[in-house]
């Protein structure tokens, strides 16, 4: 039986009710349950999963709707009981923090006159409006928000490129910024490497990965995955690198993306060819074969950081050592594939790139979404794809559809390898080896059950100084069995080697090669950017509360912008104000 409960004018955040949907799922009697704002939007994903009847065509776009399936009304009392402690639980835990919390852009300017950075966690139709805000206040962006316009991302970018300012996304998932965490992002060390780029767990790999090898991080500036593109043309990319090349701290800036539009690329090859630091870069997917003067190409991301801590220490290092493999792997005579579950799309991208080197597959072929790989059995899935996470938490956040997808592997014969990541730092869940180890244990037992010996080969994106405790995740991962090595590269190549595959491991020492380039003005960049970067950000956070704690946490001034929907979510009066306003 169906019931609707509707709690007017309560706005949560997306992550806050997707988190709050899952707690309720695992009430006893509870046979489905939604929780969502009464967007139009909102009602009508209820109606295709069947959670709908009359009573949520009264909501408004600001009503809390509860919709639950059950058959027995004491299971829909424990259900709101669970939603009251949810809600209760939130507010103590945000008033225990010594954040000032605002309701109107006039009061977070008042509480913070010398705010230099806006950090948007909102739904991304009204992201660009709020960052619009932001850059007439004076702010640098950093927009999180994604599922924003593309035609909004450029005009955004383009005002604050006339203002001197930066927008960090949108659809922008980590920075460090002064030694300062942002978002869904590591605690690594200080240090005088800066990096740039278009991919939040790519940027995550290398730092971590820098930090593992003893050296540090000056900046990383997350410029959100279009920035690339053809209709962006790299405005936060040039900007940034224009910033870290003229920063005192900088000493080597890394550039990390995938694959940009030719063009593009060219710019920004252009303007690292001319900067007066030494440049590692990597374009995910390209196979370097040559160096410019200054400039050194990365094939994967552990070369990029270690290229990177070689021209910042003055000194060669070693690749990391394999995993140690046991003689016989026991695999039997139809287990010749692997199947990547991987939570961050780069890492997956990472990995599908080099399966298809190594099995010689046509790099540009095009799979079924969420799909980076499908050929003969072998794949690779990014579980973070907007696919999977609809109606649902990032899978950084809530591993349920990575166990799901665990347990069907278990059941196919042909499968010998389960490739992962498991990413720590800030925004990333609590504890997610816990979870995944018992995931874990249960796909191999389910596998010797039928005779079979089922492998899990991964890595750990973090460092011993984030939140989760690197040391007892690791270890989490080695009692359930998982072979664990020190990079996604490392994890993907160890992976292939149990099958038979090899990936070719490229020379650090190509040739160097001058290229004709296009012209690159190497200007310094605005005031306001320069001093973005010489402290620590002094931030007015609008939208996911967590972020202005961790913020507050690693010692930057916040205030928290408590937000709301504009006229209450309704699109029309949204427009009809937003029109008013600018006359």
């Amino acid at each position: 039986m169906l019931h609707i409960i509707i709690k007017p004018n309560l706005y949560q955040d997306s992550v806050s009710l997707m988190l709050m949907s899952n707690k309720l799922s695992d009430i006893d009697g509870v046979n489905q349950v939604s929780v969502m704002m009464g967007t139009p939007a909102n009602i009508d994903i209820m109606k295709n999963t069947g959670m709908h009847n009359t009573e949520l065509d009264k909501a408004a776009p600001s009503d809390l709707c509860i919709a639950i399936d059950a058959e027995r009304e004491e299971v829909v009392a424990t259900v709101l009981d669970e939603v009251d402690q949810f809600l209760k639980n939130q507010a103590s835990s945000s008033a225990s923090k010594k954040v000032e919390k605002v309701r109107t852009w006039d009061r977070a300017v008042q509480a913070m006159p010398d705010a230099n950075l806006a950090v948007i966690s909102i739904p991304g139709k009204y992201a660009a409006d709020e960052a619009m805000s932001a850059l007439e206040n004076g702010l640098h962006v950093f927009m999180f928000s994604d599922n924003v316009a593309i035609e909004d991302e450029k005009r955004v970018k383009e005002f604050a490129k006339e203002k001197g300012l930066l927008v960090m996304g949108p659809d922008c998932g980590t920075a460090v910024i002064g030694g300062v965490p942002i978002a869904f992002s590591n605690i690594v060390s200080k240090g005088n490497i800066g990096v740039i780029g278009a991919s939040g767990t790519g940027i995550q790999e290398v730092i971590t990965l820098i930090d593992k090898l003893g050296a540090g991080i000056s900046h990383a500036i997350g410029t959100g995955g279009r920035d690339l593109s053809e209709s962006i043309e790299a405005i936060t990319m040039l900007d940034g690198i224009r910033a870290l090349a003229d920063n005192a701290d900088t000493e080597v800036v890394v550039v990390i993306s995938k694959p940009p539009a030719p063009k593009v690329r060219e710019q920004v090859v252009a303007l690292l060819a001319n900067i007066e630091k030494p440049v590692v870069a990597i374009f995910m997917g390209e196979k370097p074969e040559f160096y410019l003067p200054s400039v050194k190409f990365a094939h994967t991301l552990e070369e990029t950081a270690i290229l990177a801590v070689e021209l910042a220490k003055g000194t060669k290092l070693k690749l990391a050592s394999e995993a140690e493999l046991p003689s016989d792997l026991g695999l039997t005579s139809v287990q010749t594939k692997i199947r990547g579950l991987y939570t961050g799309g780069t890492l997956a991208y990472e990995a599908a790139t080099l399966m298809k080197e190594a099995l010689m597959i046509d790099k540009y072929r095009k799979y079924d979404e969420g799909y980076l790989l499908q050929h003969e059995g072998h794949e690779v899935i990014d579980l973070g794809d907007d696919m999977y996470t609809q109606g649902r938490p990032h899978p950084m956040i809530d591993g349920t559809t990575r166990f799901q997808f665990i347990e069907e592997t278990s059941k196919l014969p042909e499968v010998a390898v389960v490739l992962f990541d498991l990413v720590l730092g800030y925004g990333a869940h609590e504890d997610m080896a816990a979870s995944l180890s018992k995931a874990i244990k249960k796909a191999m037992a389910n596998a010797a059950n039928e005779g079979r010996k089922l492998y899990f080969v991964g890595s750990i994106c973090g460092t011993k100084k984030d939140p989760q405790n690197y040391d007892s995740q690791l270890k989490l991962m080695l009692d359930a069995g998982a072979i664990m090595t020190d990079s996604n590269f490392s994890a993907v190549r160890t992976a292939l080697r149990m099958i038979g595959h090899e990936v070719e491991v490229g020379s650090r020492e190509l040739p160097v090669q001058e290229l004709t380039l296009p012209e690159a003005v190497v200007s310094s960049p605005s005031e306001a950017i320069k001093q973005l970067l010489d402290a620590k950000p002094r931030v007015i956070n609008i939208g996911l509360s967590s972020f202005a704690d961790n913020l507050e946490t690693e010692g930057s001034s916040v205030v928290q912008f408590d937000w709301r929907p504009v006229a209450g979510g309704n699109d029309k009066l949204r427009k009809i104000l937003s029109i008013l306003n600018k006359m």
